[in-house]
């Protein structure tokens, strides 16, 4: 039964922990239910951003181009790093705790007896909210997967899927070809469907075929063309020539900037941006967490990669930015995560390693973590230091000039760098 009102945002966060049994329970019944019972009717265009990996990277280029193109922009991502209010932003702003107070308070009065995850409370909450705004456009970002996912409950008027690979596999399946099928479940019959991965699962492309969606796929209806500092992306009916490299470092930002372009270029009769916008939308995009950097002398930089495919983008845009001295890497991960898959993609990028264990009940022991990172570091030395941020006190000690500190592996082992810094300042 609903609570009654007075709760502060971290106080209405700490009870939609309690709230459901699970976490995460896939299905769209009960976020439907509630839904119509909140009577949530969508005028503006929506588009849902699912994948793998580059999925914030995607929603920061479609917010930032639309916005300088003048529109009022809603856009929903998960997870968040500091404060739940990242993960609802309109025109560009967080969300002030009274409006999600007051959206959580909405959907407690009109959920009745049904029982909602946390995530699904914030996807509510978070349309409640652009709904309330009037706004122009809204973006979601998929939670886990797509089809079963509580942001699938409403209808995209464009969709991307910017990767598909192995993550999540207890939910999604144990193969691309199982993950890419309940990636394509946020498509919709008759309206623009995007595929930035360059190998797209087969059953992703029949999933999109069956349902008669309007199936865009890299490489095949767009493409993009690097040419030293500038690009240029081509599509189905329309090119952008000498644009801006993005503004996020690595060669796999391309991929999802250009993926953006597609959905934009998909959606030019009803939300027009001009080359300008896009222009200055890819300048001043910016995704916290991914190659970050957040210190000189010596250089650290943050990253969220998580997963294997991830790990490999990484990797490559190390090699891409050498340094004079060494690269040191201190590292946090989920246990339920391929730190075997992550390792091996990078062995040989780091020169000496600091496993630690990020705050979280789903943290994987920082011993633990090193077993299986020696495996994978070669002649690279690996120390132990539960605490990240002693971790990376530890590297910074260790730092010698040109040397650089890398520390990734998990949204949570970022969040504790930048809480500190934070905190510090």
């Amino acid at each position: 039964m609903p609570a009654r009102s007075g709760l502060s945002l971290a106080g209405w966060l700490a009870r939609l922990e309690q709230l459901h049994p699970s976490t995460i329970e896939l299905g769209l019944e009960r976020v439907r239910r509630v839904k119509d019972a909140l009577g949530l009717e969508v005028a503006f265009p929506l588009i849902v951003v699912g994948g793998t990996n580059g999925k914030g990277s995607t929603c920061a280029y479609l917010e930032a181009m639309l916005r300088t193109a003048g529109y009022k922009t809603g856009l929903y991502t998960s997870p968040h790093l500091l404060r739940y209010n990242e993960r609802v932003r309109i025109a560009g702003r967080e969300a002030g705790d009274a409006e999600l107070v007051a959206a959580f308070e909405r959907i407690d009065a009109a959920r009745g007896d049904i029982s909602l995850t946390y995530f699904e409370f914030g996807t509510l909450g978070a349309m409640l909210q652009f709904i309330d705004a009037d706004v122009d456009v809204a973006i979601l970002e998929v939670g886990l997967g797509g089809r079963l996912d509580a942001v699938n409950a409403f209808d995209a008027d464009a969709a991307i899927v910017t990767s598909v690979d192995l993550d999540h596999m207890e939910f999604l399946g144990d193969t691309r070809e199982k993950i890419g099928f309940e990636k394509a479940g946020i498509y919709r019959a008759g309206r623009p469907a995007v595929c930035a991965d360059p190998e797209p699962p087969a059953s992703l492309i029949e999933y999109a075929r069956h349902l008669g969606a309007d199936l865009r796929c890299a490489g095949r209806d767009f493409a993009v063309q690097r040419e030293t500092d500038r690009w240029t992306y081509r599509g189905r009916a329309c090119s952008w020539t000498d644009l801006p490299l993005p503004a996020m470092a690595g060669g796999y930002q391309l991929r999802n900037a250009a993926g953006a372009l597609a959905v934009l270029e998909a959606l030019r009769p009803r939300l027009p941006v001009s080359e300008a916008a896009i222009r200055q939308g890819l300048a001043v995009a910016r995704a916290p967490g991914r190659f970050q950097r957040i210190a000189h002398a010596p250089e650290v930089i943050l990253d969220v990669a998580h997963n294997p495919e991830a790990a490999r983008a990484l990797a490559a845009t190390l090699r891409d930015q050498p340094v004079a001295g060494r690269t040191l890497a201190v590292v946090g991960m989920l246990a339920d995560k391929d730190a075997a898959g992550v390792f091996a993609a990078l062995s040989g990028e780091i020169d000496a390693w600091w496993a630690c264990m990020p705050v979280s009940p789903r943290a994987r022991d920082a011993a633990a973590l090193a077993a299986i990172l020696r495996m994978h570091a070669g002649h690279a030395p690996v120390k132990v230091q539960r605490d990240v941020n002693a971790a990376l006190a530890e590297a910074r000690s260790a730092a010698c000039e040109g040397d650089r500190i890398l520390v990734f592996g998990s949204f949570y082992t970022v969040a504790a760098v930048l809480d500190h810094a934070a905190t510090q300042q």
